[in-house]
């Protein structure tokens, strides 16, 4: 299976393609633009063809983006909610300019409008997005979310509901939000039923990326923290069960855990120590 990391995109996407090569991944996900702004350069050709080379010269696939931590497709104000459809139309541009297969995308907030009212406005936006980008290979994936404030996406419920409206849509399955939010990954009995419930609801044929990351905060927290692998409160052996699963053996492992000196490769190294030969 192919284990990576979030990567930086400093100085352009194609370095961080060989940041996630010298971390020693296999696969890496990146932000095509600053995450943290609405307006961004256009990607020039130079950097494309630098992007895509280093892709075959590194052998690192695939390449999964992440949206604009400002995007809010669910937005009750219709000035926030229009500019969000407009830059995530722009962001999905960009990764098929660059022939990323998957943009990771949270539902949104509704940010008090409630959450029937939440879920018709990403549906209304996702509505409109897919007409705008026909013909586009990117497939948008929903990810769980820990459910803090007024996220949507903490219950498969959510994304089941989403994808029902747009059967285009795959799934980004987050450990760290999953867990936060009520399912239980810890034991064998609730790493099972935690997959049941969302193959079920959704189907694990549409699950294309995991995040890997243990939970600063416990079970039913709704807190949205990041740790370290294995020293959280998951522990080892939620990932210890997703390594060695043959459900996903193909499919892109990404750490989205805080940075600092060496510790991907040290996340990286605890991963694989926990697939059985």
């Amino acid at each position: 299976m192919p284990l990576g990391a979030q990567v930086s995109i400093a100085g352009g996407v194609d370095k961080a393609v060989l940041r996630g090569w010298e971390l020693g991944c296999e696969t890496i996900q990146i932000f095509t633009k600053n995450s943290r702004q609405w307006h961004t350069r256009p990607l020039s050709e130079g950097e494309i063809k630098r992007f895509q080379l280093n892709l075959r010269k590194t052998g690192i696939a695939p390449v999964v983006a992440h949206d604009s931590y400002l995007i809010n497709l669910s937005s009750p104000e219709e000035d926030l909610w229009r500019r969000s459809v407009e830059a995530f139309i722009e962001e999905m541009a960009r990764c098929e300019a660059l022939g990323i297969p998957y943009l990771v995308a949270h539902p949104g907030s509704h940010k008090g409008a409630g959450e029937e009212e939440g879920l018709r406005r990403i549906a209304e936006a996702l509505k409109e997005i897919r007409a705008r980008t026909e013909g586009f290979r990117v497939q948008v994936l929903l990810e769980n979310t820990a459910g803090q404030g007024t996220s949507l996406g903490y219950r498969f419920e959510h994304l089941a509901r989403l994808v029902e409206d747009d059967r285009s849509l795959g799934i980004c399955f987050d450990t760290c939000h999953a867990f936060a939010a009520g399912y239980e990954l810890r034991t064998k009995e609730g790493y099972e039923r935690t997959l049941r419930e969302l193959d079920e609801l959704i189907g694990l044929h549409r699950l294309k990326v995991l995040h890997l990351n243990d939970s600063r905060g416990g079970l039913g927290s709704r807190i949205d923290r990041h740790e370290h692998i294995g020293l959280g409160c998951l522990g080892l052996e939620p990932f210890r069960m997703l390594v060695n699963d043959e459900r996903f053996r193909s499919l892109p492992m990404i750490l989205e855990t805080p940075k600092g000196h060496g510790m991907d490769i040290r996340n990286l190294t605890v991963l694989r120590s926990l697939i059985k030969a």
